[in-house]
């Protein structure tokens, strides 16, 4: 493929991702000013960002990233952050990564969310999407909630109707390279805990290695989980973060982030990624809640 098209399509991936992060800061930090003071005490919070530059295995410049995070007082920490990192893929890595057991060489762009409200009566929330370079090249990525209390768990409960309802029409809308069903299962299958044989959350989408042959239609499917993404959301926070909570839900939201800790350190591939392509270390592990028990 003409190497000016390939340029062309990392721009308009980062770039993405990018404006997508400015758009979701935005939205976060209107809620954190609207939150009601008899709740939430204290001054609204705002995302702090942090540029940080990377270096390959090789020793070789490899990029970097701006972490963008905010500590206030209806979230009690949420991160968004946006890298673009080049490179090669340490040995013991390549096989694993499509297209680079031949040529290690890589270029990854994307945007990583991680939501930690302070009230168990609105849910936490995972989201990611990127798009990865070797000798192929894929979009990868999904969206995921996970409720802090059991009540909640459920595939009733309504803010898990509107969540799926979100990433279900955000497939359908590209049908021809997005099967919602594949995707559903596959976060459900994902996003499970083999140790204690329960699901982190409710669930959401998750895809990787996504390329169907057509990008545009790639690239306009990934756009789309952005977008709803952001849509539902901060209509979810809204609704709930009026509601008040007891000390007994509490504790049952800081329980309840330990099993997020275990996810993330266990089997999560954006950690294990990040990790092992010499990634910024504060930034991966921001998806840590701020509080958390093990009773």
């Amino acid at each position: 493929m003409d190497m000016s098209v390939i340029e062309d399509r990392k721009a308009r991936a980062r770039n993405w991702f990018e404006a997508l992060r400015d758009d979701i800061c935005v939205a976060f930090e209107r809620l954190e000013d609207d939150a009601p003071a008899a709740l939430y005490p204290g001054s609204a919070g705002r995302f702090v960002r942090t540029a940080w530059d990377r270096t390959d295995h090789t020793g070789q410049p490899g990029g970097g990233g701006v972490m963008s995070v905010m500590r206030g007082r209806l979230f009690e920490k949420v991160g968004v952050h946006c890298s673009t990192v080049h490179g090669e893929f340490a040995p013991e890595f390549r096989a694993q990564i499509p297209g680079a057991a031949d040529d290690p060489r890589f270029w990854a762009s994307g945007i990583s969310l991680i939501a930690h409200p302070h009230n168990p009566h609105v849910p936490a929330v995972h989201m990611n999407t990127r798009y990865v370079v070797t000798s192929k090249a894929w979009f990868g990525g999904g969206a995921d909630l996970t409720p802090a209390l059991d009540v909640r768990r459920t595939q009733s409960d309504p803010d898990t109707i509107a969540f799926h309802a979100a990433m279900r029409a955000a497939c359908d809308a590209h049908a021809g390279v997005a099967p919602y069903g594949k995707y559903k299962k596959w976060c459900d299958e994902y996003f499970h805990l083999k140790h204690r044989n329960e699901p982190r959350g409710i669930g959401g989408i998750f895809y990787d290695w996504h390329d169907s042959g057509d990008w545009d239609a790639d690239f306009a499917f990934t756009q789309e989980v952005g977008r709803a993404f952001a849509r539902v959301y901060p209509e979810l926070v809204r609704k709930n973060l009026a509601t008040p909570w007891s000390e007994a839900e509490r504790e049952e939201q800081l329980i309840r982030r330990g099993r997020y800790v275990e996810f993330n350190l266990l089997y999560d591939r954006g950690t294990i990624f990040g990790l092992r392509t010499d990634g910024n270390v504060e930034s991966i592990l921001s998806s840590m809640p701020p509080v958390v028990k093990w009773p």
